[in-house]
């Protein structure tokens, strides 16, 4: 019999290691913003803006090196110096980014002028961020790298080519709907505005990380191996996105109401982006820090309970997030009727704290779930292999 000295490490119940990952990340996202961004008690004076344009490209740096590049550098560095260097690079590829876009650039371009009223400038530059997150995160989730890997490529070449490739057609969905829809001197040629902007296009966000994360990239992965599966992916997310955009959007004003619809008038059209962050934020944080429960019943079970559970947690935050969160707890101003904040912002901001110490410190400083050990070795076993 096992001693309580000789008993091995079986672990927490993955549950119990997910809670534990969720409060220290939202611990950490409520601290650091009450310090950097908080309207009322940051002495910094960056809400919204440029916070939130520093905080879209350094989310997408961690999409460059956690996704795309699978870590190729940074898993060479122990923790918890690996977390802590990610960290640094990421705040200082946002923080950058965002001050040559808005003074450098917008020197140059007025529609990227850090002076711009409201610091739309700097929100025209991290708009580029919408479109990139719907395409290299697709490169990676349900395209798999197609197709570097094919033709022998290994990381981080892999990576770099996908960030190489991909900006292309990035940069041209960004001009054609983005740039148009935030012009310091409208055209009248902008195909959307820019709330339906922000709602459909986060739509496809959702899509992708959705079919990604929880349905184990179903159902394209059976149109076949390589760019079979990429073709029915790019098409897949794009209509699947287009029937969430509408869906979010019915969801989002059965839960605030009619009045408040109306108060907000065409902003209601961003409100699949409001709750789709709400629910993305609760896909990511259930495949890497729940483990992605469940994971032993049939796929089918498996898929459509954590598009269930991960929704329904996803709801709860948004409703949380604009009626009590927002207002009372982060002092952001009233958006309409009863709602304060953006949930695009600091929603991003706990996500962005999950890729931070979830993925990049590797839930630092707390044990292994039961489901992710090996099982153990039984010591009759063991002696019989090592003397027989």
């Amino acid at each position: 019999m096992d001693t309580p000295a000789t008993r091995p490490d079986r672990g927490r119940p993955w549950y119990v290691i997910g809670l534990a990952n969720f409060a220290i990340v939202a611990a950490l996202s409520v601290v650091s913003w009450w310090v950097l961004a908080d309207p009322r008690w940051s002495p910094l004076g960056v809400y919204p803006l440029p916070f939130n344009a520093s905080l879209f490209w350094a989310i997408l740096f961690i999409v460059f090196v956690g996704f795309n590049c699978e870590f190729a550098g940074f898993n060479r560095v122990r923790q918890p110096l690996r977390g802590g260097l990610l960290m640094v690079t990421a705040a200082a590829f946002g923080i950058a980014v965002t001050w040559i876009l808005g003074s450098g650039l917008g020197r140059l371009m007025p529609d990227f002028d850090a002076h711009r009223a409201g610091g739309s400038g700097y929100f025209t530059g991290a708009l580029f961020v919408l479109f990139a997150f719907f395409a290299y995160v697709m490169v990676v989730l349900n395209w798999e790298h197609w197709p570097w890997p094919q033709l022998g490529l290994r990381q981080p070449v892999t990576g770099l080519c996908d960030i190489a490739f991909i900006f292309i057609p990035t940069l041209l969905i960004y001009l054609i709907w983005g740039l148009p829809a935030m012009a310091a001197h409208p055209t009248g040629y902008a195909p959307m505005t820019i709330n339906v902007v922000l709602g459909y296009f986060y739509a496809l966000v959702v899509a992708t990380i959705l079919t990604g994360l929880c349905a184990e990239n179903l159902p394209w992965s059976t149109a076949g191996s390589g760019g079979r599966t990429a073709l029915a992916a790019t098409v897949g997310n794009i209509l699947l996105g287009s029937g969430l955009y509408f869906a979010l959007l019915g969801v989002c004003k059965l839960l605030i109401g009619t009045g408040t619809t109306q108060a907000l008038g065409d902003a209601i059209h961003q409100f699949p982006a409001q709750l789709g962050v709400c629910w993305n934020f609760w896909i990511i944080l259930w495949a890497n820090a729940f483990g992605n429960w469940p994971t032993k019943r049939g796929r089918v079970t498996n898929i459509a309970a954590r598009i269930l559970i991960t929704f329904g947690l996803g709801v709860a935050t948004f409703l949380a997030y604009y009626y009590w969160i927002a207002g009372n707890l982060l002092h952001e101003p009233v958006v309409a009727g009863a709602l304060h904040g953006n949930a695009l912002g600091f929603l991003d901001w706990a996500v962005l704290w999950t890729l931070f110490y979830v993925v990049g410190f590797e839930s630092y400083g707390l044990p292994a779930a039961a489901d992710t050990l090996p099982e153990p070795v039984d010591s009759t076993q063991e002696q019989f292999a090592t003397t027989g």
